[in-house]
């Protein structure tokens, strides 16, 4: 559970840097950026690797029930990062769109996974998110909203059966059936 931690402080201290830290974030440009991208490789690959070999307490399963409404969330999670990049209406509602996105992926997991590895995980890629949206909140005004086009609407709901589909293969192929 280690590199699951070890995981988590790194996605979380490289993605609050621009925030917390921004001079000293925009003293490095764009090599600013391939640090936080090469850092959010390697901390997704230590949570996978550590959440792999984790171990823990089992305090509830995958039912039928749970494994149906963890897959409409899953389906309405992929939209909201879709609609981010589309902007699509319900960025209208939703500010941060890819951050709610990260709550109701990491919710709908631990409707499935009722396991320690899976609260520190899950929950605690909910506690950045959580964190970075009241963030963002403080510093950033919202912007205005622009009327969006249906062609925009379509293509978000295209991507979203594209990336969940895509995504229900690779958790197969890995030896996870997301349909039970």
């Amino acid at each position: 559970m280690f590199l699951i931690l070890l995981g988590l402080l790194l996605w979380s201290g490289l993605h609050f840097w621009k925030r917390i830290a921004p001079v000293n974030r925009a003293r490095f440009g764009d090599k600013g950026k391939a640090i936080v991208a090469l850092g959010s490789v390697l901390a997704i690959v230590l949570m996978v690797i550590g959440y792999r070999g984790a171990e823990g307490a089992f305090f509830w399963g995958r039912s039928p029930a749970m494994t149906g409404i963890n897959n409409l969330l899953m389906l309405f999670a992929f939209y909201l990062f879709a609609a981010s990049g589309a902007k699509t209406r319900i960025t209208k509602w939703v500010r941060n769109p890819q951050l709610t996105a990260v709550k109701v992926w990491a919710i709908a997991h631990l409707l499935v996974n009722g396991d320690t590895p899976s609260f520190l995980l899950f929950g605690g890629l909910f506690t950045w998110a959580l964190a970075e949206v009241i963030v963002l909140n403080r510093v950033a005004p919202p912007g205005p909203y622009h009327a969006v086009p249906v062609k925009k609407e379509i293509t978000a709901v295209v991507a979203t059966v594209i990336v969940f589909s895509l995504t229900a293969a690779v958790h197969i192929w890995l030896g996870y059936n997301p349909f039970g």
